[in-house]
C-alpha cells in the first residue's frame, strides 16, 4: 500500500504540494496589493478599508433592504396567515443568498484586505505613536483605553498597550506562510501550522476581512486566560480601522454587558461559554434577554483540543429535581468494596497458582488459571510484571483466542468463577452470578438484586380473579418493586465500575475534598465536570467525599452540534493531520498543512524500548542527568499525575532540581512555562501542560543542543505525542526528542505488544537492555492508529446518538424563537392547529361518530359541526379539513372578542398613562389557570390591540415548550440507558433509539400542539370594572438562572503565557464628571459615558 501511495504523490503530487498550488496565486495577489497600499499614509490606509468595507455592503444592499421589509411585513398583525408563511420562506431564502453574495466578494476583495492588515501590523511595529485624523470611533476608544489619545482633530494610537494583565509593545509582521495560514482559514479549512509559527497572529487576516462584512466573527479559544488575552493583545490592529472588539469572558452571563459583546464586530470567547450562551438563549423567555446573534464565521484555536477531544461531553445546564439527595451509594459501598477485595484476593491466588503451574510445566491448565486473573483484574500490577516475563503474553493470547472462538462459547468456563468480568479494551465491567450470590448474602435476600420478569408478571396479574382496584393495586407494588432493584442494579453497577476501572491521580484527582476529573490529552484539572450517569457519584461515595445530588438536565448540546451550526467555520492548530479523516467526515473541514517559516531542525530519535516499567524510569533518568549535565533544559512528558509524581521522587533522590506541572500544580503553569527554556531546567509536565504557549530558549541553550524532550510514555493518539515533539524547534530553534516506551505501558499491553513482546522473547533481551530500531517506531504507531480508529468510532457512535437529539433540539429551539420574537407565531398557531385535526382525524379510522365527538369535546372543547352520516362517509383527510376550518372559525372568533374585551381599556390607558408605561400585564385565563400576559402598550395601541392576541399566543407557546422539552430530556437521558439491554438480545441498540425517540418526539410535539391550542380556544381576560385604575406597568420577565448551573466550565486562569511580579494594571477609569477623553468638551457621562450605562 505504501508503494502505491507513492507512486501516485509522483504523479498527481502530495497532499499539501496541491494545497499550495492552489493558494500559490491567491497569495501572489495578496503580496502585489501590499507594494500598493504599504505605501499609502497612515490615513490612506484607513480609508482604503472604509472603502473595502463599502464594497461588501454595496453588493448585499438591496437584498438586505428587501430582508428588511419583508420582516416588518411580518410583523404586521393584519397580514393574512397564508402570507405570513410566504413571506417566512422568502426571508430564509434571501438570508441564504446574502451568505453566499458576502462569501463571493470576501473572495474577490481578500488581497486588499490583507495587506490592509500587514501594513498596519508593519505600522505598528516600526512607529512608537501613529497619528491619524480623529474619527468618532477614535474618540470612543479614547474614553476607554489609554493607548488611544486625542489632541483636537487627531488622534494618536500607541504601539504599547496591556494584554493578559502585562504591557506588551507590538512587534509582529506577517511571513508569507501567515498569510498562507489566512487565507486556508478564509476558506472554511483547518490551518495546521506549527508551534511558534504565530498562529494568533494568523487568525487577524481572516479576522478582519470578514468582520467587515459586518456579520460578526467569534474567535473561540479553549480557556478563559487566553480569550482574554487574545482580545487585548490583537484588538488595536481592529479597532485601527474602526470595529469593536470584546471578550464574552469578560462579561457575566444574561448581561447586557455580554449581549454587546456579541453585538462586537469581533467577538473572543472560549468554547464552553459559546455553547452555555447558546442554551441560555434557548431557555430565555423574552427576546431582550437573548445576547447571540447568527452564528456567521467562527475560528476555532486548538481546533484538535475543542472538536475531537471535548466532542464527547456534552455541555449541559442543568437544575434541581425533586429527591435529588436520595441516593443509596453510600448503602451499598460496603457491599461493592467487599465484592472487590473478594475478587482481588481470589486474582491473587489465581496468580500464585497460575505461577505454579507453568513452572511445573503444565501450561495449558496454568495458561487457563493466568486467563481467569486477567480477566478478574487486567490492571493488577503483579499480573502485569509477570506477563512482561518471556513468553507469558503469548501464551495468554492463545489461551484467550481459545475460549473466544466460536463467539466466546467457551468463555464462561473463564469467568463463572469470578465475582465480576473487566472488559479494559471496551471499558465495561459485568456482575456475575457468584457476585451477585455474595451481595445477596450480605444484606440476606436471595432476590435483592434479580430484576422481576414484569411482562410475565402482569401478563399473570391480568388472568387473576380479582377487581379492578385489587389488580390496580398489585401492578402498582410490581411497577414500584421493579424501579427499586432497577435503581439498586444501577447504582451497584456504577460503584463496581468506580472501584475497578477509575484510578485515583490518574483519571481523577481528589482535591479540597471533591473529586475533580484530569484531562486525559492535557493533564488539566476539568472544573466543573462530571462523569455521567451516577458514576461521579460512585467515585465521590468510594473516596469517602460528599456525594453531590442528582440534577434534571435543562439544556444540553455538543460541541460537534454546537459548531456545526455556524454558516462558516475554520480551526487552527499544530497538530490535526493525524485527524483530518475525522474532520472530514463530521465537520467537513479540510485540514492543510503549512511549511514552516524556517525549516525545523529538531532531532526526533526512535522509541527507546525496555521490557518492564522499572527499567524505562532508570533510563530516563539517568538521560536527564546527562543532558542537565550538558546544559539542555528538559521538558518531561507524562500521561499522569502519578507517573508525574513517582518521577518526582525519583528526581529528589538523585538531588535534581525540578518543576512538575500537573493536574495538582495548575496554578503555577504560567510560572513554570516561563522558566522550562533555560539552561538546565527540568521540567516534569502531563502530555500537552502550557499549550497555547511558547516554551522560549534561555541564554546559551541553542548552542548546547537546545530544548530536549522526553516522553515517558506513547499516548494512545499520534496528536499528543506529536504536540509533545512540538515544544521543541520553534522557529528553526535546535532541540531533540525522544520517547522511552516498556512493554508493560498501557498502549502495548492492551494494542499491540504480542508481536513486539515476541521479539524481544527471541532476542533473549537481558534486564536493563534496551531495543531502538525504525520497524519498532513504527509497530508503535500502528498501534496508536489502532486505538485511533476505535475512538473515532465511538465519537462518530456518540454523534449519531446525538443527532436524533439534535434534529429533535433543532425543531423544539425554531419553535421557540419564533414565540420569542413573534413574526412568524401566527404561522405556527395555524399549523398547530393543523397538527391537532389530524391527530384526531386518525382516530376517526377506528371509533364510531359518537366517541369521536367524545374525543374533540375532551381534547378541545369544541362540538364538531358535521354530523354522523357526514363523518361515515367522510375520508380522514375530509375531516380533518372540515374540523380545521372549525376551529380556525372558532379561533378567530376568540381572538376578536379578546380584541373587543381589550381595546377601550388599552385606549384608555395609552390615552391617560402613554407616557407612564411601555409594557401592561393583561390577565389571560382558559378556566383553569390565569396568566399574566406582558404586551407592548404602544404596539397594542397602534393595533386596536390585536397585539394583544399575538402576546397570548407567545407566552402559551412558550411556557408549554418549555414544560415539555425539560420532560423529553429526563425521557431521553432513560432511553438512552435502556436501549444498551438490546445488544443482549442481537440488536442495535443505535436503531431502537433511533425508532423510540421518533416516538417519543412525537408525543410532544402532539403535546404541545394540543395544550396551545386547547388554551387559545379557551382563553378570554377575566376584567373587573375598575380594571383601567388597577392596570400596572408589566415587568418584563426573566428566566431565573440562580439554582441552575452549568457543567464543564474551564478553568477561570488556565493559561501558560508569563505574568509579570508587577502590579497589574487595568484600563483607564474616567470619573462621572471629569473632562471626556474624545475631546468634545463635555463632561463624561453626558457624552462616551452613557454608552456604559446603556
Amino acid at each position: 500500500m505504501a508503494s502505491i501511495n507513492g507512486f501516485l504523490k509522483k504523479i498527481f503530487g502530495s497532499k499539501a504540494e496541491r494545497d499550495m498550488k492552489q493558494i500559490k496565486p491567491i497569495l501572489d495577489k495578496v503580496l502585489a496589493a501590499y507594494e500598493r497600499i504599504d505605501k499609502l499614509s497612515d490615513d490612506g490606509l484607513r480609508a482604503e478599508s472604509e472603502r473595502i468595507k463599502g464594497v461588501i455592503q454595496s453588493r448585499i444592499a438591496a437584498d438586505e433592504e428587501q430582508k428588511k421589509a419583508l420582516r416588518a411585513q411580518l410583523e404586521d398583525v393584519n397580514i393574512a396567515v397564508e402570507k405570513k408563511e410566504a413571506l417566512a420562506t422568502e426571508v430564509d431564502k434571501l438570508t441564504k443568498k446574502i451568505d453566499d453574495e458576502i462569501e463571493e466578494v470576501l473572495n474577490e476583495v481578500l488581497p486588499d484586505a490583507f495587506a490592509v492588515m500587514k501594513s498596519t501590523a508593519r505600522r505598528f511595529k516600526e512607529k512608537e505613536v501613529i497619528e491619524v485624523t480623529a474619527t468618532d470611533m477614535d474618540r470612543e476608544f479614547s474614553a476607554k483605553h489609554d493607548y488611544v489619545r486625542i489632541e483636537g482633530d487627531k488622534a494618536f494610537w500607541s504601539h504599547t498597550w496591556m494584554a493578559g494583565g502585562n504591557p506588551i509593545t507590538w512587534d509582529m509582521v506577517h511571513y508569507d506562510v501567515q498569510l498562507i495560514g489566512g487565507i486556508v482559514l478564509h476558506q472554511g479549512k483547518i490551518s495546521e501550522m506549527a508551534t511558534g509559527e504565530g498562529k494568533t497572529l494568523v487568525a487577524t487576516l481572516p479576522v478582519f476581512l470578514n468582520a467587515l462584512a459586518g456579520k460578526g466573527v467569534h474567535v473561540v479559544t479553549v480557556n478563559d486566560y487566553l480569550s482574554k488575552r487574545d482580545s487585548e493583545w490583537m484588538g488595536p490592529l481592529y479597532q485601527f480601522h474602526g470595529l469593536r472588539v470584546d471578550c464574552i469572558d469578560k462579561h457575566q452571563p444574561n448581561s447586557a454587558a455580554r449581549r454587546a459583546a456579541y453585538r462586537a464586530d469581533i467577538t473572543f470567547g472560549t468554547n464552553n461559554e459559546f455553547g452555555f450562551d447558546y442554551l441560555r438563549d434557548n431557555m430565555a423567555i423574552d427576546r431582550n434577554d437573548l445576547v447571540q446573534r447568527k452564528h456567521h464565521y467562527a475560528i476555532v484555536d486548538e481546533v484538535d483540543s475543542v472538536l475531537i477531544d471535548d466532542a464527547r461531553t456534552p455541555l449541559i445546564i442543568s437544575g434541581p429535581v425533586p429527591r435529588g439527595d436520595d441516593q443509596q451509594f453510600a448503602e451499598f459501598k460496603p457491599y461493592v468494596e467487599r465484592l472487590y477485595n473478594a475478587q482481588k484476593q481470589l486474582v491473587t491466588k489465581l496468580l500464585t497458582d497460575a505461577k505454579k503451574l507453568i513452572a511445573e510445566g503444565k501450561e495449558t491448565e496454568g495458561a487457563k488459571l493466568l486467563l481467569r486473573a486477567h480477566k478478574g483484574l487486567p490492571k493488577y500490577n503483579p499480573l502485569i510484571k509477570f506477563l512482561s516475563e518471556p513468553g507469558m503474553k503469548q501464551l495468554l493470547q492463545k489461551t484467550e483466542n481459545f475460549y473466544m472462538q466460536d463467539n466466546n462459547k467457551q468463555m464462561h468456563l473463564i469467568t463463572d468463577d469470578l465475582f465480576f468480568i473487566i472488559e479494559e479494551q471496551s471499558k465495561t465491567v459485568e456482575m456475575t452470578d457468584k457476585g451477585n450470590d455474595l451481595i445477596a448474602a450480605s444484606v440476606s435476600d436471595d432476590k435483592f438484586f434479580i430484576l422481576p420478569d414484569i411482562g410475565n408478571e402482569i401478563a399473570e396479574l391480568e388472568k387473576e380473579n380479582i377487581t379492578p382496584e385489587e389488580k390496580q393495586e398489585k401492578k402498582a407494588a410490581l411497577l414500584s418493586d421493579y424501579a427499586l432493584k432497577s435503581e439498586r442494579v444501577h447504582t451497584v453497577t456504577q460503584l463496581l465500575k468506580a472501584y475497578a476501572m477509575f484510578e485515583r491521580d490518574v483519571e481523577y484527582v481528589v482535591m479540597d475534598n471533591k473529586i475533580k476529573i484530569v484531562d486525559e490529552q492535557t493533564g488539566r484539572i476539568l472544573e466543573g465536570r462530571r462523569y455521567s450517569d451516577g458514576l461521579h457519584q460512585a467515585i465521590e461515595a468510594k473516596e469517602n467525599v460528599k456525594v453531590e445530588a442528582a440534577t434534571q438536565t435543562f439544556a444540553t448540546i455538543t460541541l460537534q452540534n454546537y459548531f456545526r451550526m455556524y454558516h462558516k467555520l475554520a480551526g487552527m492548530t499544530g497538530t490535526a493531520e493525524t485527524e483530518a479523516g475525522e474532520f472530514w467526515s463530521i465537520y467537513k473541514l479540510d485540514v492543510v498543512v503549512i511549511p514552516t517559516n524556517r525549516p525545523v531542525i529538531r532531532k526526533d530519535e526512535d522509541d527507546i524500548i525496555y521490557k518492564t516499567k522499572k527499567e524505562k524510569y532508570n533510563a530516563v533518568i539517568k538521560k536527564i542527568v546527562d543532558l542537565t549535565e550538558a546544559g539542555r533544559p528538559v521538558l518531561v512528558g507524562t500521561t499522569s499525575v502519578e507517573i508525574s509524581e513517582l518521577l518526582s521522587k525519583m528526581l529528589k533522590l538523585r538531588g535534581i532540581k525540578h518543576n512538575v506541572l500537573n493536574a495538582k500544580q495548575h496554578a503555577r503553569e504560567a510560572e513554570i512555562v516561563a522558566h522550562a527554556g533555560e539552561a538546565g531546567t527540568v521540567t516534569i509536565a502531563t502530555n500537552m501542560a502550557g499549550r497555547g504557549t511558547d516554551i522560549k530558549l534561555g541564554p546559551g541553550v541553542k548552542e548546547a543542543g537546545g530544548l530536549a524532550i522526553i516522553g515517558t510514555e506513547r499516548h494512545d493518539s499520534r496528536r499528543v505525542d506529536r504536540q509533545l515533539r512540538g515544544r521543541a524547534g520553534r522557529q528553526g530553534d535546535p532541540g531533540s526528542s525522544v520517547f522511552y516506551v516498556s512493554l508493560e505501558d498501557n498502549l502495548l499491553r492492551l494494542f499491540g505488544g504480542e508481536r513486539m513482546a515476541s521479539l524481544v522473547d527471541k532476542m533473549g533481551l537481558k534486564e536493563g537492555e534496551p531495543l531502538q530500531h525504525p520497524m519498532l517506531s513504527s509497530s508503535i504507531e500502528r498501534a496508536q492508529r489502532k486505538v485511533e480508529e476505535n475512538n473515532f468510532g465511538i465519537r462518530k457512535r456518540l454523534l449519531e446518538y446525538d443527532d436524533v437529539m439534535n434534529s429533535q433540539r433543532e425543531v423544539i429551539y425554531n419553535k421557540r424563537r419564533n414565540a420569542l420574537y413573534g413574526e412568524r407565531i401566527d404561522v405556527d398557531v395555524m399549523n398547530m392547529l393543523g397538527d391537532c385535526c389530524e391527530v384526531l382525524a386518525d382516530k376517526s379510522e377506528s371509533m364510531e361518530y359518537d366517541d369521536f365527538k367524545l374525543e374533540v369535546m375532551k381534547t378541545l372543547s369544541v362540538d364538531p359541526e358535521f354530523d354522523a352520516e357526514f363523518y361515515r362517509n367522510a375520508s380522514r383527510d375530509k375531516i380533518s379539513d372540515a374540523l380545521n376550518a372549525q376551529l380556525r372559525r372558532e379561533y378567530e372568533q376568540r381572538s376578536e372578542a379578546m380584541v373587543a374585551q381589550a381595546w377601550p381599556i388599552i385606549k384608555t390607558i395609552y390615552e391617560r398613562q402613554g407616557q407612564q408605561f411601555e409594557n401592561v400585564a393583561v390577565p389571560v385565563g382558559d378556566g383553569t389557570k390565569v396568566m399574566r400576559v406582558i404586551v407592548n402598550l404602544k404596539k397594542a395601541y397602534e393595533t386596536q390591540a390585536k397585539e394583544l392576541v399575538r402576546a397570548v399566543s407567545k407566552t402559551i407557546t412558550l411556557i408549554m415548550i418549555d414544560d415539555a422539552w425539560k420532560e423529553h430530556l429526563r425521557d431521553m437521558d432513560d432511553l438512552k440507558q435502556s436501549v444498551q439491554n438490546a445488544t443482549y438480545e442481537q440488536k442495535d441498540p443505535l436503531l431502537i433509539y433511533k425508532f423510540e425517540s421518533f416516538n417519543l418526539f412525537k408525543g410532544v410535539i402532539e403535546r404541545i400542539s394540543r395544550e396551545v391550542v386547547t388554551f387559545l380556544l379557551r382563553a378570554r381576560i377575566p376584567v373587573r370594572e375598575n380594571a383601567p385604575q388597577d392596570v400596572h406597568e408589566g415587568e418584563r420577565r426573566r428566566m431565573d438562572m440562580s439554582r441552575m448551573h452549568t457543567s464543564r466550565t474551564d478553568m477561570v486562569t488556565n493559561g501558560g503565557e508569563p505574568k509579570s511580579n508587577a502590579p497589574v494594571r487595568v484600563e483607564k477609569k474616567v470619573g462621572r464628571n471629569d473632562p471626556c477623553p474624545c475631546g468634545s468638551g463635555k463632561k463624561y457621562k453626558n457624552c462616551h459615558g452613557r454608552l456604559e450605562n446603556n
